[in-house]
């Protein structure tokens, strides 16, 4: 039986300034923005090629601070591309760093240990890891 992650809720300030961000500078795609009902409006959004979405929105988690969360990761297969693209909508996006050693020899050294790191407006932390090929 395969268990898959579909969604991860992130707790965000002001709902439509973190959607103009994930949207418009990360370009992930808007499923839905729906309001429940007052107080409680959910919107989902997925990155591109991802099976995993996010949700931010108003009354979805009264318990999580806003940008409490760390370590949120994306993969791709060309770090240098990406940054690129980060950089050119406006992200403040740092360098690529290589984090530790390949384990075996591969094509190209970031593979597996670049990274690149940002924070969404409310200072949730997002990750970037290479991975151009799985074992």
């Amino acid at each position: 039986m395969n268990w898959t992650l579909e969604v991860v809720v992130v707790p965000v300030s002001d709902v439509d300034r973190a959607k103009d961000f994930y949207a418009g500078r990360l370009g992930f795609a808007v499923d839905h923005d729906t309001r429940v009902g007052e107080g409680m409006r959910i919107v989902q959004l997925t990155p591109p090629g991802s099976g995993c979405s996010i949700v931010i929105g108003e009354g979805v988690v009264p318990d999580l601070p806003p940008g409490s969360y760390k370590g949120l990761q994306l993969v791709v297969p060309d770090l240098r591309r990406a940054r690129a693209e980060l950089v050119e909508r406006g992200v403040d996006v740092s360098e690529i760093q290589v984090l530790g050693e390949n384990p075996s020899p591969v094509a190209d050294p970031l593979d597996n240990v670049g990274f690149l790191f940002f924070a969404d407006p409310d200072g949730n932390g997002w990750a970037v890891q290479q991975i151009s090929a799985r074992g």
